[in-house]
């Protein structure tokens, strides 16, 4: 399939930085004679990127911490708008980012998964169809009917993977939340991965892991400082940032490589 359905054009965004109160009357009194410490001071998160992704890609988006990656994410979810730029998104959109994230903490995981299905525009009797997979996939037993504030950093994810997957999802956006996951359920996610890519679902995958977006993508996307490095083959972009970073190949996440293995043998 040859048709975009995310596209960005000279995209920036930036935020504006939260200076720290004043806590004395001397100090305000001397800013008010100073003109940098009144004006307000922004953060460049993206600046002028571009990049277009095909339906049925599964793309790695690459970089250090605070490169932009989560803020493209957020640009792609329209949980935040670009300062400049412009953004097409086309189809149904799942994203599992933050851990918590859209999930009420006063309100059931079994009433977030309604919650979440009516966000994404499905009724009730189509949530009432998928509620038992989701629930079983999630695996987080009684837990399921008590609040979401009880849960744990793990039964946050394995909720939240679980929805993501269940809604029918033409892009799926998936940011580093599957490291707080244990070995049996990081295999259980991956296998479904690989289940969405057969089906034809975008898939946008944050890592820091690269034996994981290696195996995972064909193609990465790598920011650095809010700006495009590279997009390209998945196997160029990583060679190019291990000779950036001094990347020795040793620094992985061993379990995620095991079980990405271990779901290869199984499905030959």
């Amino acid at each position: 399939m040859n048709n975009q359905v995310i596209s960005f054009e000279n995209v920036s965004k930036r935020f504006r930085l939260l200076k720290i109160p004043r806590r004395a009357f001397q100090e305000v009194f001397v800013n008010i004679f100073n003109r940098e410490a009144r004006g307000k001071h922004y953060f460049w998160a993206l600046q002028e990127v571009s990049f277009s992704i095909k339906a049925g890609e599964t793309v790695g988006l690459l970089g250090a911490n605070g490169s932009g990656k989560s803020t493209i994410l957020k640009l792609i979810s329209r949980i935040i708008d670009p300062d400049t730029g412009v953004i097409k998104v086309a189809g149904r959109l799942s994203a599992l980012l933050e851990l918590g994230a859209g999930f009420h903490p006063d309100l059931t995981g079994r009433e977030n998964i309604y919650l979440n299905g009516s966000i994404l525009g499905l009724n009730r009797r189509a949530m009432d169809r998928k509620l038992d997979d989701i629930i079983g996939f999630a695996g987080i037993g009684e837990f399921i009917d008590t609040p979401v504030r009880s849960y744990s950093s793990g039964m946050q994810m394995r909720l939240g993977f679980s929805v993501a997957i269940h809604v029918e999802p033409e892009i799926i956006l998936v940011d580093e939340v599957l490291a707080v996951g244990d070995y049996s359920f990081q295999l259980k996610c991956l296998e479904r991965i690989r289940q969405l890519q057969k089906q034809g679902v975008t898939i946008l995958f944050v890592s820091h892991d690269f034996e994981a977006v290696e195996s995972l993508c064909s193609r990465a996307i790598w920011l650095e400082q809010g700006r495009l490095q590279g997009d390209g083959d998945v196997g160029e972009i990583l060679a190019e940032m291990r000779a950036r970073y001094h990347w020795d190949g040793k620094q992985k996440i061993a379990s995620v490589k095991e079980a990405i293995s271990e779901l290869d043998e199984l499905m030959i």
